[in-house]
């Protein structure tokens, strides 16, 4: 898998992916139709389809657009039809989606929002979790409860420890702190506070991030239970 990731709108991340045996491209989500195009310039690349992790605007905006240039093919979840009547397909737990040879199973993975699902190319060793999963951190709960939101975390934590994650937004910095801030004892995560720091400051991605590294250095994927994963979601909300 050939993948291209960039920054657009104010903080969230763009994706394009590639199969290199067919040339099928895809975009995971759709957040800015310009950013997209200038992406997909920068490589030589055509789009063929998006994948939609969820409803909200930042992530479908560009849909329009990229449809009317391109006429790629709108993936979506079932639970988002109304909010993007214009797929071709709606998705839930269980299908599969291909993008040319590249298989990726669809987990329904609510909590952030009821409608959200995630897109895991076991094959690649790729898993785009959009809003529910960050590094170092985890989706606010806005359309859907906290006990789906730590099931679906954690579900997402048991994948092998050397899957690569790409999140829907560059929040680590924030995120780093907040782990520094409620375990300052624990070494890993000042370890990783610092990398990350330094890479902002330089204007580097921290992304994509592991399974490993997040076992290692997530307060929300630590938490020993729901209660603990609660009281941290909402003291992040106030931090």
């Amino acid at each position: 898998m050939d993948i291209e990731l960039f920054l657009c709108r104010s903080d969230n991340y763009g994706v394009l992916i590639r199969d290199p045996a067919t040339g099928k491209v895809a975009a995971i989500d759709a957040p800015d139709a310009g950013a997209i195009e200038a992406a997909l310039k920068r490589r030589g690349w055509t789009l063929d389809l998006i994948l939609v992790t969820h409803q909200h605007a930042d992530h479908i905006d560009g849909i329009p657009a990229l449809v009317a240039t391109h006429g790629a093919m709108v993936i979506a979840p079932a639970l988002a039809r109304e909010a993007v009547p214009q797929a071709y397909r709606y998705v839930g737990e269980g299908d599969t989606v291909e993008v040319g040879a590249l298989k990726a199973a669809v987990w329904h993975v609510p909590g952030h929002c009821e409608d959200h699902v995630a897109y895991h190319f076991a094959g690649d060793g790729v898993f785009f979790a959009g809003d529910v999963l960050f590094a170092m951190g985890c989706g606010r709960v806005l359309t859907s409860t906290i006990e789906k939101l730590h099931a679906s975390v954690m579900r997402i934590a048991a994948l092998p420890e050397e899957t690569r994650v790409y999140c829907g937004h560059e929040y680590t910095l924030s995120n780093a702190r907040f782990c520094a801030h409620i375990a300052p004892e624990n070494e890993a995560i000042a370890a990783r506070l610092a990398q990350v720091e330094a890479q902002r400051a330089a204007g580097d991605f921290t992304l994509p991030t592991t399974i490993g590294a997040e076992r290692a250095t997530n307060v929300f994927v630590r938490a020993k239970d729901l209660a603990e994963f609660a009281a941290l979601r909402e003291a992040k909300n106030r931090f």
